[in-house]
């Protein structure tokens, strides 16, 4: 099982986006833009349900993310693994994500239903540390 260094870790502790992939039925990358987290043992990110991400991993459930730091696009972190899909704790999730991201809480939307994805290193890749 493959691991985050303490400063890779703080690329997914900052407010940088990530770009994260799951495959499409057809094979192809579905890739999108993310909130991204780490709990010190994950990575998560934050979706809905009915979207294409969780589908995708419902049917495979491998996942890779990219995060960029924000200050330096030549300084980035890679990481794949197995996800989890879960609605455990997905509303106080988003909420914890949009502040660190925009500085404010989230605003519910009426119907949707959140979903965290999560998942532990498998491969890790970097570049700049």
């Amino acid at each position: 099982m493959a691991g985050l260094t303490d400063e890779q870790a703080r690329l997914l502790q900052e407010p940088n986006f990530a770009t994260a992939a799951t495959l499409n039925q057809d094979g192809s990358l579905q890739l999108s833009i993310v909130w991204i987290d780490w709990d010190g043992e994950h990575v998560l990110f934050n979706t809905a349900a009915g979207r294409a991400k969780p589908r995708n991993l419902e049917r495979d459930p491998r996942v890779s993310v990219l995060v960029v730091d924000r200050e330096d696009g030549y300084r980035w972190v890679a990481v794949r693994g197995t996800a989890e899909v879960t609605t455990e704790r997905a509303a106080e999730h988003i909420d914890e994500l949009a502040r660190k991201y925009t500085g404010k809480g989230w605003q519910p939307r009426p119907s949707e239903r959140r979903l965290v994805v999560r998942f532990r290193p498998e491969h890790v890749s970097a570049y700049g540390f």
